[in-house]
């Protein structure tokens, strides 16, 4: 696994757990769509939130969600469609009155805690 990937691997554990702890469910996690990939898709009560996140080990090219491009959240957005279509409409599956796309970033410093923040609604 080359460095990148474990770095963005990491960051998405980091934070799946996150989410949980704020008492989210997490209901996939790297889910595989036509053409892309999505890092989260959790329940936040009644709303169904897929998650992007963005993880780098410092600042020095900019903020972690700034590596969220229109094009990328375009794409985000299209795969949200097919897993819903995938998803919700199999027997037994959790009733979802609101959609929305969220960033979680997380910063991994040399030293120290990691630095997640999570940007709500950005689609």
């Amino acid at each position: 696994m080359l460095a990148k990937d474990a770095v963005g691997e990491y960051g998405e554990r980091l934070a799946a757990r996150f989410l949980e702890d704020s008492g989210w469910v997490v209901l996939d996690r790297n889910w595989r769509g036509t053409g892309g990939e999505l890092d989260v898709v959790a329940l936040d009560g009644e709303t169904l939130v897929v998650v992007e996140v963005k993880t780098r080990r410092g600042t020095a090219y900019g903020h972690p969600a700034q590596g969220v491009t229109p094009a990328k959240l375009a794409r985000v957005r299209r795969l949200a469609g097919e897993w819903m279509t995938a998803h919700l409409s199999l027997e037994g599956a959790p009733y979802v009155r609101d959609v929305r796309i969220d960033v979680v970033a997380v910063v991994l410093p040399q030293a120290g805690a990691a630095e997640i923040e999570h940007l709500a609604g950005v689609w």
